[in-house]
């Protein structure tokens, strides 16, 4: 009976929690517009905007753990200070890793899809912020190289989906061309969701029977050096920094299964 109400009341919580998000995000727009007019360099005005959506998803991790939607704890979030100019590198669960991610960062760049930037809820915000859309491979490197110089950090998924729960981690390359090719250090972050929520394939209303509870692991900063030194050509050094990623990510228990 109780387990009965814990999950009606979630369903009811996690409803109100995604009206709460799509409104907080046409609030931000409009008042990113008036406040936008105050900051003449570009810079400036993104550096703003991303400092809003940083407090908004502070405010908004707050509510779902003030309604019992999840539960959530973050290890190693010191280790973020150290990093300008660097890529930060995550597998992603769930929907909300984002959020989680950039609630913890002052400044926060990510490549998003194009899609993104007419959509009437998050489009404006996602323009203020100046993230980098992926339309065009030609111009996405020289873009992320050029925010990465100015000390940020570029915030990259290589899976470039949402994963499978229980299934072998696979990430894509782009994510170890773009650390080569730029010649900078990457940031692992390990994301963990017991039990799963908001996979890719699991709609927001399916909640699970217990309340996930997130924990977010700052990890090891990767150094570039060692793969550029290794003098083998940008396509062999990505697949072997990619296969490096690859089990720097994969969980312990998942390790052994895949060694064994």
């Amino acid at each position: 009976m109780l387990s009965g109400l814990d999950m009606a009341w979630r369903l009811l919580a996690t409803a109100v929690s995604y009206l709460v998000f799509g409104c907080g995000a046409v609030v931000l727009t409009l008042l990113w517009l008036p406040l936008s007019c105050l900051c003449r360099k570009p810079i400036q005005r993104r550096r703003l905007a991303q400092a809003m959506i940083r407090s908004a998803f502070r405010l908004f991790l707050s509510l779902l753990r003030g309604l019992g939607v999840i539960s959530y704890r973050i290890l190693g979030q010191e280790r973020l200070q150290q990093d300008h100019g660097c890529l930060l590198v995550a597998n992603h669960p769930s929907l909300l890793d984002y959020v989680l991610l950039a609630s913890l960062l002052p400044q926060c760049d990510c490549i998003v899809k194009r899609a993104l930037w007419r959509n009437p809820f998050v489009g404006g915000i996602v323009r203020a912020a100046g993230y980098i859309p992926n339309a065009d491979p030609d111009e996405l490197i020289p873009a992320c190289q050029g925010r990465l110089q100015l000390g940020g950090v570029l915030l990259i998924f290589p899976e470039g989906t949402r994963s499978t729960p229980g299934a072998a981690l696979r990430l894509q390359r782009g994510a170890a061309h773009l650390a080569l090719r730029c010649q900078v250090d990457v940031r692992l972050a390990h994301i963990a969701c017991e039990p799963a929520t908001l996979t890719k394939h699991t709609p927001w209303y399916r909640v699970p029977r217990r309340k996930p509870h997130f924990e977010v692991r700052i990890g090891e900063r990767v150094a570039i050096a060692p793969f550029l030194a290794a003098a083998q050509p940008v396509p062999l050094a990505a697949r072997t920094l990619t296969g490096y990623l690859t089990r720097a990510l994969t969980p312990p228990a998942q390790n052994s299964l895949c060694n064994g």
